[in-house]
């Protein structure tokens, strides 16, 4: 409601009617009772009427507006309610009277200026910022915006009619034309801000009328600025696939477009909204196709004509809208395969894929790898012609050079986002791996230098990852270093943060055990002994060959079952050269090889971090040995002190200096922690400090802070020890009697230090100039040591309770609410010792629900760490954390989450989390899988079960959470392989392992399997595998096969599930599913819940029963990796024919006079690259000649020139040459008898062609003049001989100039200098 009228919430008095008077008169300027006379309009410009006009029309509308929302309110008194009632239907009036007189004004003006624009009005700007929805950023509503809209197209309309008129001849009129750009580019501009302001006015306005109001200016009388202006109201239009249609089916905008697509870098301004307005077209226009049997699953509404204008522009390298053209054919391509094919675009895209650009190969790869996913799509392709061209760069790199080197780079990264597909792998699989065997045999050419890249791509593609000391391995240094400790501790870390995931088998290492199955298949390891045989002494290629052999060896016999992995461990060509004694070379060459793997696997054993998880610490381990010795040396050297007389303790205490000095440089530091770890940890000798000699008094002196001599201390590496003798003396005093009561009674270091906190209350009257836990300080000097030894004080019980009597914890728990010492907190909540119940855990709990986000986020990272470092479930930190599921910041119940889940692999915690019965349903996507890990024990699921979630998220998973697992899995796969990482996408924090399912979990317990054979899911499972097992064409059937299949795996992948799966007999189901699906993502799936199946003992046998084998560990044990022992018949895809073109293109009525054959002859001849030049040159001579010049001026002509441009394969250059041949403008007039041709030309399906006209035309047949004949590569490679043409009796030439051909992907381009 607008603000004038708003009512207010409080008591409101309708007793008079003054109080609603005001919306009359509100607005003095309109006259008693807010009256409108037109008579004020009298004696003005027309401009100004309009502006007076338009206001006036907003204003009664929101007056009108105003009195519905008054009539909508609960008005009691009557009067009031029929005054509000008359002032409606008066506004109402008004409004229909206004809007008639715009309407009569704009038509008059329009005469009187013969079609000129007026001036721009003054845009009315609402004061209101009322709660009306209906008004848009611009402060018009809807019917306001339809209007001006309508009153632009009628100006638009009016002044195309005015300039349509007459050509624009004379110079004088050049002047005249600017600005009548100016002022159409202006009015344009003013129609497409009301529809980016207002979408529903788009819905309003006709296309027909846009389109008729907006043609003339896309013709060549005007310039690029207004062409690019009607191709940007064009698009903004557009809203439905109907819109589209009606563009579409008027045919005259496609001779704009290609018009406008020929011309060149000049009129980028024009191409890119020509560019947009295609994109737009296909985004909104397409259509789902009825038949899904024939080409993609769409219709893209864009014509022949124009896909081969866009191909041109495509295959121009120097057009800087390729690229965005590529990608739309791309696009289209997934959409409408059909027209892409008949249009020529796949071999274009081919050769792009195999020549670059660099950028656009992954784009089209996958695009492709999309397209051989389908049995119906794939069948445009080619096997061994067109996909194979992505391969070119590396199977075609010899002789080539090292500067070839960067291509093949970039060639290898395609080739392996390809081969870590399903699509991919089973396509190159094809024709018996030819394309694999292509890539592993460039590895037996001695001459090729750039080999290394190759084996750098199948490092990549194996996922091998390379540690720093394989480079000197591969350098021929021996590998006798030791690890060092850095390393060492960087190790154990890693194998921490990867225990869990070699607990369980990974998605990647089953997809990688085929991989590593089809490449040594393929010749791999023959290939690498092939490179060792190159040199005698080796080389650093031929030991990277060793390195990678080495590795495929150990992948091997981690992934694979032991009886296919023993084929390929056996390496017969490296034994066989290791044991030819009647040829040295081979020998030695033979003999390096294996000494070198035996050298690299005992040394990778001990460099590289273990992936078995190890309960308990190796007995033999050297690092153990290390650390008892140490520990029994410490243990004498303590026992030696503890015994020390009197003598030498006097005399050690004098050695430190500390009675002789304050000066602390002087101090001998080993002496003094030596003692202070030593003997005065025997009461008698900490009595005697204390009480005899003083010691302790002075030592302890240091320490406090306002004796600024260790707060002073800069905090460098080489004072941090000054740090760790405060801690080792609190630590010593606290265990005797008399060093606590000397903390409690006698020594000043805890007054100073609660003395030194209060600075920092600003609850304790002025704060000091310069507290001593100042930011400052506590960053630069020894000071922040004082909160380590806090803690060290609160990991003993007589310590907190100096903590407490001393009130230091009161001084945390103000510091907790301080904002600005976020430093402080953070290092009172990591120091404290958490083991004794008390204050500590209170400062905790207190941090953790803290009113600051930042803190409560390290809060629970640090009570995470302590869980995870603790060795037994505690209650009490179990307890805190899931007290921050309930947090108000999603990003801590996030982190709280996560903990859980890492800390719930133990199942003892995971009992004791279950028993705490925390509610998490307010977490939403966040704790399902925290409820899934419940779910795996069956006090879990009972507690589950009884608050309703089982049968709640059952039904949800059975209609929708299948489908969302798939998508989790594949994005997740795809990201992994193709090594795609983004850090707001919660996806990849998979860690490889398969994810929880929820029928999986359910499946683990008795009573969730009880519950899913009741709600008889599993069998509706089944009868769904059964009846759509052969699905290829409809996706979402295909997507729903997917979710079952593995909702289906994750059950069989569980004891208790098994069962379900041979009731059911679904096993030999997927695996007919594997073997036989034609869409290969479908058998990929079934490849990968076969090895869920496959996880369990008795799973492992049922599958060995089919020829399926299982890996087992070392204890005999399912891994849940599963490979086929025929893989071949797994990974190849049936064979198919590939589609033939229908190319029943629209013929023409063939010229008569010689003239027109001969140009038309010429023009043909401009395809084929042979004779292009003469072509263009004898085409410039007949423009010259007078005889031929009405030719380059008839429509007739000009058409049939179009016509084949739009129906064969010409470059854009020749394409703007063809175009600009002819002296005609292209306008609507021009437009028009061009469709009156494209009627006349057309042949009628009988008419059969007369033998003169055979004779005489080279497009509809041999010609009559044996010197023009020529045939263009586009007619060779795409047009299929004509059906109805007579046929004639072949003659051989004696010298023919037609070119030699070379297929190269699709297209058979002409092999030319």
């Amino acid at each position: 409601m607008p603000s004038h009228l708003n009512v207010p919430a409080g008591n409101f008095s309708f007793g008079t009617a003054t109080s609603y008077t005001l919306v009359n008169g509100a607005f003095p300027s309109e006259g008693p009772a807010g009256t409108f006379n037109f008579a004020e309009l009298e004696g003005k410009d027309p401009t100004e009427q309009l502006e007076i006009l338009n206001n006036q029309f907003v204003l009664e509308q929101r007056i009108k507006e105003g009195a519905e929302n008054f009539l909508n309110m609960d008005l009691t008194v009557e009067t009031l309610r029929l005054q509000v009632e008359s002032e409606l239907e008066m506004a109402k009036n008004k409004t229909e009277a206004i809007t008639k007189r715009i309407e009569a004004i704009s038509k008059s003006k329009l005469k009187q200026t013969n079609g000129a624009i007026p001036p721009k009005r003054k845009v009315f700007q609402q004061d209101t910022r009322g709660g009306k929805e209906s008004m848009d950023k611009g402060g018009e509503d809807f019917r306001t915006a339809l209007h001006n809209a309508s009153n632009h197209l009628s100006t638009l309309i009016s002044f195309s009619s005015s300039l349509g008129a007459g050509p624009a001849s004379s110079s004088t009129t050049s002047s005249n034309s600017a600005e009548a750009d100016r002022q159409v580019i202006e009015a344009m501009s003013k129609l497409i801000n009301i529809l980016q302001r207002n979408l529903r006015v788009r819905y309003e306005l006709k296309i027909s009328e846009v389109l008729h109001a907006v043609l003339p200016f896309l013709g060549d009388k005007f310039s690029k600025q207004t062409r690019a202006a009607a191709y940007r109201l064009l698009r903004h239009t557009l809203v439905d696939a109907e819109s589209v249609k009606i563009i579409d089916e008027s045919q005259s905008l496609d001779w704009y477009i290609i018009k406008s697509l020929n011309r060149d870098n000049k009129h980028s301004v024009e191409k890119e909204q020509v560019v947009k307005l295609i994109r737009t077209m296909v985004e909104i226009g397409t259509a789902r196709r009825d038949s899904p049997s024939s080409g993609g699953p769409g219709v893209v509404p864009l014509s022949e004509p124009i896909m081969r204008a866009l191909i041109s522009v495509a295959e121009q390298p120097e057009d800087p809208f390729r690229l965005i053209c590529v990608e739309t054919l791309a696009e289209i391509l997934l959409i409408d395969i059909d027209l892409v094919s008949r249009t020529g675009g796949i071999g274009l895209l081919l050769n792009i894929l195999g020549d670059g650009p660099v950028e656009l190969s992954p784009i089209l790869a996958a695009t492709f790898l999309h397209i051989v996913d389908s049995p119906r799509t794939r069948a445009y392709l080619r096997v061994g012609v067109d996909l194979e061209l992505a391969l070119s760069a590396v199977t075609d790199s010899y002789g080539k050079g090292v500067e070839h080197a960067d291509r093949m780079k970039s060639c290898t990264k395609v080739i392996q986002s390809m081969l870590r597909t399903w699509s991919g792998l089973m396509y190159f699989c094809m024709d018996d791996m030819r394309a694999i065997r292509s890539l592993v045999d460039t590895l037996r050419i001695p001459s090729l230098d750039t080999r290394e890249i190759i084996l750098d791509m199948f490092f990549d593609l194996l996922n091998i990852k390379s540690p720093e000391w394989y480079q000197t391995f591969i350098d021929g240094r021996r590998l006798t270093m030791y690890q060092k400790f850095g390393d060492a501790v960087e190790a154990r870390h890693e194998i921490d943060a990867n225990e869990r995931a070699y607990q369980t088998f990974k998605l990647t290492d089953q997809y990688l055990a085929l991989l590593v199955l089809v490449l040594t298949h393929a010749g791999l390891c023959d290939a690498l002994s092939c490179m060792l045989e190159e040199s005698i002494t080796g080389s650093n290629l031929t030991r990277k060959a060793t390195l990678l052999l080495a590795e495929v060896l150990q992948m091997a016999n981690r992934v694979l079952p032991l009886s296919v992995a023993a084929k390929i461990q056996a390496i017969p060509e490296v034994f066989d050269m290791a044991t030819h004694y009647s040829d040295g070379e081979h020998r030695i060459v033979g003999t390096s090889a294996m000494s070198a793997i035996d050298s690299f696997n005992r040394n990778r054993t001990r460099l590289q971090p273990s992936t078995l998880k190890t309960n308990r610490p190796r007995a033999n381990s050297v690092e153990d040995a290390v650390r008892r010795g140490q520990r029994q040396v410490e243990q004498v050297k303590l026992k030696m002190s503890m015994q020390m007389d009197d003598k030498t303790f006097q005399s050690s205490l004098l050695e430190t200096q500390v009675m002789l000095t304050k000066d602390y440089t002087k101090w001998h530091f080993e002496t003094l922690q030596e003692l202070i770890e030593g003997p005065l940890l025997n009461p008698k000798r900490m009595e005697e400090a204390i009480k005899v000699s003083r010691f302790v008094r002075r030592l302890m002196s240091f320490f406090h802070p306002f004796s600024h001599r260790f707060s002073d201390l800069p905090r460098t590496k080489s004072n941090v020890k000054w740090v760790r003798l405060g801690c080792s003396l609190l630590s010593t005093l606290m265990t005797s009697q008399d060093g606590v009561r000397y903390l409690a009674t006698e020594d000043q270091f805890l007054t100073q230090i609660v003395k030194s906190f209060a600075q920092l209350d600003p609850f304790n009257g002025v704060p000091d100039s310069d507290p001593v836990f100042s930011k400052k300080r506590v960053a630069d000097t020894l000071t922040y040591g004082y909160i380590e030894m806090l803690g060290t004080l609160s990991k003993y019980k007589e310590g907190i309770e100096l903590l407490e009597k001393f009130k230091v914890f009161t001084a945390f728990y103000h510091l907790s609410e301080l904002r600005s010492r976020e430093d402080l907190i953070k290092g009172i909540i990591e120091n404290l010792d958490y083991n004794i119940d008390g204050h500590p855990r209170i400062v905790l709990s207190k941090a953790l629900t803290s009113s600051y986000k930042h803190i409560r986020l390290y809060a629970t990272q640090h009570l995470g760490d302590l869980i995870r470092g603790s060795a037994s479930a505690n209650a009490w930190t179990l307890r805190l954390l899931l007290t921050q599921l309930y947090d108000p910041a999603p990003e801590v119940c996030e982190l709280a989450v996560h903990f859980l889940e890492e800390v719930c692999e133990a199942k003892d915690i995971l009992q004791l989390v279950v028993e705490m019965q925390p509610t998490m349903d307010h977490l939403g996507e966040i704790g399902h899988p925290l409820l899934l890990k419940f779910m795996s024990t069956p006090i879990g699921f009972r507690y589950l079960y009884d608050a309703g979630y089982i049968d709640r998220e059952m039904d949800m998973w059975f209609n929708e959470r299948n489908i969302y697992y798939v998508v989790q899995v594949e994005v997740f796969l795809a990201k992994v392989f193709n090594n795609i990482t983004d850090e707001d996408d919660d996806i990849l924090a998979f860690d490889g392992t398969v994810p929880p399912h929820f029928y999986g979990e359910m499946a683990k317990t008795e009573l969730g399997c009880q519950i899913l054979q009741e709600k008889g899911h599993f069998t509706e499972f089944s009868q769904f595998i059964r009846k759509h097992s052969e699905e290829s064409e409809d996706m979402e059937l295909i997507m729903k096969l997917k979710s079952i299949l593995w909702a289906v795996g994750n059950v069989g992948a569980t004891e208790g599930g098994l069962p379900f799966l041979e009731e059911e007999e679904i096993i030999p189901a997927v695996l007919a599913i594997a073997e036989k699906s034609p869409v290969p993502s479908i058998r990929g799936t079934c490849f990968f819940v076969l090895g869920l199946i496959s996880s369990t003992s008795q799973g492992a046998e049922i599958l060995d029963d089919y020829d399926w084998e299982a890996t087992l560990n070392p204890l005999g044990m399912p891994t849940g990796l599963c490979v086929p022992v025929d893989f071949e018949t797994f990974t190849t895809i049936p064979t198919w024919t590939p589609v033939v073109i229908d190319r029943t293109e629209s013929r023409l009525i063939p010229p008569t006079a010689e003239a027109e054959v001969e140009v038309i002859t010429a023009i043909q001849n401009l395809a084929n690259t042979v004779i292009a030049n003469t072509a263009s040159r004898s085409l410039a001579r007949m423009k010259s000649r007078p005889e031929y010049r009405h030719i380059f001026t008839s429509p007739t002509m000009f058409f049939r020139a179009f016509h084949i441009i739009s129906t064969q394969r010409y470059r854009l250059p020749i394409r703007r040459f063809i175009v600009d041949l002819f002296n005609l403008e292209l306008n609507q007039e021009l437009v028009a008898k061009l469709k009156q041709c494209a009627t006349v030309l057309k042949v009628h399906p009988s008419y059969k062609l007369s033998a003169s006209d055979t004779s005489r035309l080279s497009m509809f047949g041999p010609l009559g003049r044996p010197r023009r004949t020529s045939i263009s590569d586009e007619e060779d490679e795409l047009d299929p001989p004509n059906p109805t043409a007579a046929p004639a009796e072949p003659q051989q030439p004696v010298i023919t100039l037609q070119p030699l051909n070379k297929i190269v992907g699709g297209f058979d381009e002409i092999a030319l200098k």
